[in-house]
């Protein structure tokens, strides 16, 4: 190697503290580890500073990739990844939306009940006269009557009815509410009474002459029950309601076939349209018990109403709730005095479990085609009723008759 000029801050070969650093030969390897790469295989100063051979060839480096003696390269570790942050829970969109849906379906509840109790017609069923003083619990004269003018022209065709209907009744029902529990009491259309003039007629001869007032005066006169409200139900409740509702059950006890009535149907239980279920509510031709037996089908067709109106599905169905409302607002007539808190109490009434039966009653002396209540069963019920007590069980037979 050629001379270097002194001064050029480049140490001179052969200068003894040098010579390790220009591979002399005669140099001495420094003490200090720190400055030196062990060979391959040669003994290491310290362990700690210097990379084992072995170690290195356990990872499957070998000799021939490392290039020789060049000293192990030190293990890659891949930096610690920063943490990451806690994400605040946030209810997702669909939970918050839960309330708000909930507070619309009440309002829809609320509010389509009041919407058609604007629609309903209005009745002065309120009697002249004496009447029965106040009594516990509720009691509601439900009548049938042959309303027809919420009918489509279709189902006016099929009845053979015109478009106002008639001014008779076929359903004459006591519905009472109290402690002592429900209790739907039917009273046969052909039941007869006294008039003030003296004399007898049927009852339901009340309700074609003088309407609710009348009608509502003859009953608590029979019974001496307290009518606190007035509901009457026209064809529609019944066909318009039913088809609401997709349908009823009955359980026909035999194959009724009743041109009068236009009811063709087999034994056994099965769900009918809102026409079938009128017919077979309406009919009292083909039962050996006639009128008797056609009120306890009155209260079965009622009574399975009521449990399809408080199945869930009428609730949480938009269109079956409007549907429902919309049928019953436009087939009913209510008294005055009865305002919506009163007509949901009754709706309330008519889904509940109810014990049923027919006013006790036996054939009039004086003509075997008519009835009257019976003087010695028939008061049991009544004052039940109106004592708003438990109504005893041998006093409230489906017909009204003593069975064995």
């Amino acid at each position: 190697m050629a001379d270097r000029p002194k001064g050029s801050g480049v140490p001179e070969e052969g200068t003894p503290e040098y010579d390790w650093l220009y591979g002399s030969a005669s140099a001495t390897p420094p003490s200090d580890a720190t400055q030196q790469m062990p060979a391959h295989g040669g003994a290491r100063a310290d362990e700690t500073r210097v990379m084992p051979a072995a170690r290195r060839e356990a990872r499957g480096g070998g000799t021939g990739g490392n290039g020789g003696g060049r000293p192990p390269s030190r293990p890659h570790h891949p930096a610690a990844a920063a943490p990451r942050k806690r994400r605040r829970f946030r209810p997702r969109l669909g939970l918050r939306l839960i309330p708000l849906l909930l507070l619309l379906l009440l309002v829809y509840l609320v509010g389509v009940p009041l919407f058609f109790y604007g629609k309903i017609d209005r009745v002065d069923a309120e009697p002249g006269g004496d009447r029965p003083a106040d009594q516990p619990g509720t009691n509601y004269l439900i009548v049938g009557s042959d309303k027809a003018d919420d009918l489509s022209a279709e189902q006016r065709k099929v009845l053979q009815t015109s478009e106002r209907g008639g001014t008779n009744t076929d359903t004459i029902i006591v519905l009472h509410t109290g402690s002592g529990g429900r209790t739907m009491m039917s009273i046969p259309r052909d039941t007869l009474v006294e008039v003030p003039d003296g004399g007898t007629q049927m009852i339901n001869a009340a309700f074609a002459s003088g309407g609710a007032p009348l009608l509502v005066q003859r009953v608590e006169a029979l019974t001496g029950i307290h009518i606190d409200h007035y509901v009457e139900l026209g064809f529609g409740s019944v066909i318009n309601t039913v088809d609401a509702f997709g349908g009823v059950e009955v359980c026909p006890k035999q194959d009724m076939v009743d041109p009068l009535a236009r009811l063709d149907i087999k034994k056994g239980c099965q769900e009918v349209d809102g026409l079938t279920a009128l017919a077979y509510s309406r009919s009292r031709h083909v039962t050996a018990l006639s009128d008797l037996d056609r009120v306890a089908r009155q209260r079965e067709v009622i009574s399975a109403l009521g449990s399809e109106a408080k199945t869930p599905w009428t609730f949480v169905n938009p269109v079956r709730y409007w549907k429902l409302n919309s049928a019953a607002s436009a087939a009913i007539r209510i008294d005055e005095g009865m305002n919506p808190l009163d007509l949901g109490r009754f709706a309330l009434a008519m889904t509940g479990k109810s014990q049923t039966c027919t006013m006790p009653n036996l054939n009039a002396p004086s003509d075997p085609n008519r009835i009257i209540a019976d003087p010695d069963r028939a008061p049991a019920l009544f004052d039940a009723i109106i004592a708003d007590e438990t109504v005893p069980k041998k006093s409230c037979t489906p017909t009204g008759r003593v069975t064995s």
